[in-house]
């Protein structure tokens, strides 16, 4: 068997987890098998998770769509407060880091936003299912499909 996600990251490091993994793995969805190792790695405290508001924004839509008020909240404390799990907030410096981004790796904002707060925060990698960070190149980009 090849090199797992997790086997890739430095003990202690952190690392920013974009929305894809997170929903695939609370969907039981098979595409979260490749992110199961880096869960494990969070959930034993050998690395750190960093989420920032878009992925809580996105993660929590799917039972808020629903009416699944309790599901979305359980979903908002695992991420924000849970073992392993922090929440990075955006502010100025972040907004003004994502514009550039943004504009030099052709990003939505909302993946901008997702690389200017894994650099901010001196992230290891960015865990992603999602080619448009494909082309970035400004720190290590970990799980794309095809990689």
């Amino acid at each position: 068997m090849g090199v797992s996600l997790a086997d890739r990251i430095p003990d202690g490091a952190t690392v920013l987890v974009d929305t894809n993994p997170i929903i695939y793995l609370l969907e039981g969805n098979p595409l979260a098998l490749p992110f199961e190792p880096l869960f494990a790695a969070i959930d034993a405290g050998r690395i750190q998770a960093l989420v920032t508001p878009v992925t809580l924004a996105e993660v929590v839509a799917g039972p808020l769509k629903a009416g699944k008020e309790m599901l979305a909240e359980r979903y908002r404390q695992a991420l924000c407060s849970g073992p392993g799990w922090s929440l990075r907030e955006i502010d100025a410096d972040i907004a003004m880091l994502a514009a550039r981004l943004r504009l030099r790796h052709r990003l939505r904002l909302p993946d901008a936003i997702q690389v200017a707060i894994a650099i901010q925060a001196g992230c290891h990698a960015l865990v992603t299912h999602d080619r448009d960070f494909a082309g970035v190149t400004d720190l290590l980009v970990l799980g794309l499909p095809g990689a």
